[in-house]
């Protein structure tokens, strides 16, 4: 097995300099970082990374919490393609995480990245409270940016949407436009992102002076079959309703199928909106209106705020992304407009 000696003697160079050309600490000329990183190439080799890491206190390594309930679906995929394309940009590994099924699993989950000295920790939280996050915020030395929560105490370690306020401007189009029976597809209501949404679904009718039909809003668990089940469920009562807002693109689109089968033509007979503008939402048919949250954006501000940190900066602020509704085909005006 090739030495760091070796590589030494291979570029004429002290073994300090081969030791700080690895570790990037102190001034070495291009000229001889270039013949060392030639003996490297061609001797094969390998550096001990384990000691790297304890000479220079990093591990170039990003962590990431998200729990496995969160997997499925087209968002989090996109979440998951972001995070490992930008961590690989600023020249790190990502290192994923399953925060599981509780607030103390994923409290574990933090706690297994931070014990493999990775060197910040993204937390996608879906079990811990604003409160528990801040907690862990101010307790470790690494830093630690929570997506998707705002939180109370921690303003710079925090990037968020506000689902809330995107939902109710969602609704608020379709009041405009003249509709008033909007039924309403929630996603889990354990997870703060559904109830935020559900929250801004009622608000917007509120606001309007809409009265609220409990019977129009109808349970779903963010997967293609539950929005189809809510749907049945709308249309076995006998709702009368001309728009459908669902929390999620897959639960639209599982709605959107049913009302087909149903004889509901859309947007006709019923508008349809969903969230997280998937990929294939422009190429239904008809085309799907989504408020597209600006996950990419996120993400980025949200490497680019652990690394600054990590490089000795400072942040007092906290930072909101807006969401953005999509109008395409299937929405229309209502009969009221």
């Amino acid at each position: 097995m090739t030495t760091m000696l070796e590589v030494a003697k291979r570029a004429g160079v002290s073994k300090a300099t081969v030791s700080r050309v690895l570790s990037g600490n102190g001034y070495v000329s291009q000229d001889t970082k270039d013949r060392v990183f030639q003996a490297i190439e061609q001797s094969g080799y390998r550096p001990n990374l384990l000691a790297r890491n304890l000479a220079t206190k990093r591990t170039q390594t990003l962590g990431l919490v998200v729990t496995n309930t969160l997997y499925h679906g087209v968002y989090f995929s996109e979440l998951l393609f972001h995070a490992a394309r930008m961590t690989e940009e600023k020249g790190r590994q990502l290192i994923l995480a399953d925060g599981k099924h509780s607030a103390a699993e994923e409290r574990e989950a933090i706690q297994y990245l931070l014990d493999m000295r990775c060197d910040a920790v993204i937390v996608y939280p879906r079990f811990l409270s604003v409160d528990e996050l801040d907690d862990i915020v101010e307790k470790y030395e690494q830093p630690i940016m929570v997506l998707n929560r705002r939180l109370r105490k921690n303003s710079s370690h925090c990037v968020w949407s506000d689902h809330k306020a995107s939902c109710q401007q969602a609704v608020e189009q379709l009041i405009e436009k003249g509709h008033r029976d909007i039924a309403f597809i929630t996603g889990s209501l354990g997870s703060p992102t559904g109830v935020e949404r559900l929250s801004g679904y009622k608000a917007a009718l509120a606001q309007h002076g809409i009265p609220l039909r409990e019977a129009l809003v109808a349970q779903g668990s963010w997967t293609p079959a539950s929005g189809a089940e809510a749907v049945s469920g709308l249309v076995a009562r006998g709702e009368a309703f001309t728009a459908l807002v669902a929390s999620n693109d897959d639960m639209a689109i599982g709605a959107m199928k049913r009302l087909h089968e149903c004889g509901k033509a859309m947007p006709d007979a019923v508008s349809v909106i969903g969230f997280d503008d998937v990929a294939i939402a422009p190429y239904l048919t008809p085309s799907l209106s989504s408020v597209r949250i600006p996950v990419t954006e996120m993400i980025k501000e949200t490497v680019s705020r652990l690394i600054f940190m990590l490089d000795g900066g400072e942040f007092n602020y906290q930072q909101s992304f807006p969401g953005e509704l999509r109008l395409r085909d299937s929405v229309t005006d209502g009969p009221h407009r």
